[in-house]
């Protein structure tokens, strides 16, 4: 018997179902962040406060669904947007298939458990503060959303 080949090692971002495109999540969460961009140089800054939106227990969307009426900055990951999203974290699924790469260890899909990217700390769980809760968001630039 042989082994099939995972869809996203077969197929371009492009050529994915929805489903399939939806299944690349690995839900760390990183996405939901407050970035600070430098006017001057286009730098990207993560900061660790979590949008009004975001779960922090489960790092998941409150209301997904409703995300971008409720959220005016929130961005929908489209793939025609991808190509545009300079600041996806290196451990993102849709940035690493775009580079050419493969998933990581941790990643559901390649794992087979949901919890993996908590377990292996690649997301955001525990990680974060709501952003209800800070008056400066210049003093929670981290770094460690750039982690690979």
């Amino acid at each position: 018997m042989t082994k099939e080949t995972p869809f996203w090692q077969n197929k371009t971002l492009s050529e994915m179902s929805s489903n399939e495109w939806a299944a690349l999540c690995d839900g760390c969460a990183k996405c939901c962040l407050h970035k600070i961009e430098d006017e001057d140089n286009g730098e990207i800054f993560y900061t660790d406060v979590a949008c009004s939106q975001l779960n922090l227990n489960s790092c998941r969307c409150k209301n997904f669904s409703k995300r971008t009426a409720l959220v005016a900055d929130c961005i929908e990951l489209t793939k025609d947007k991808l190509a545009s999203l300079k600041w996806l974290p290196p451990s993102c699924a849709y940035r690493l298939l775009d580079e050419g790469k493969d998933l990581p260890w941790w990643h559901p899909l390649v794992s087979g458990d949901l919890n993996m990217v908590h377990t292996a700390g690649a997301s955001v769980k525990d990680r974060c503060v709501a952003e209800a809760d800070i008056f400066d968001l210049d003093d929670h630039i981290v770094t460690w959303p750039n982690e690979e």
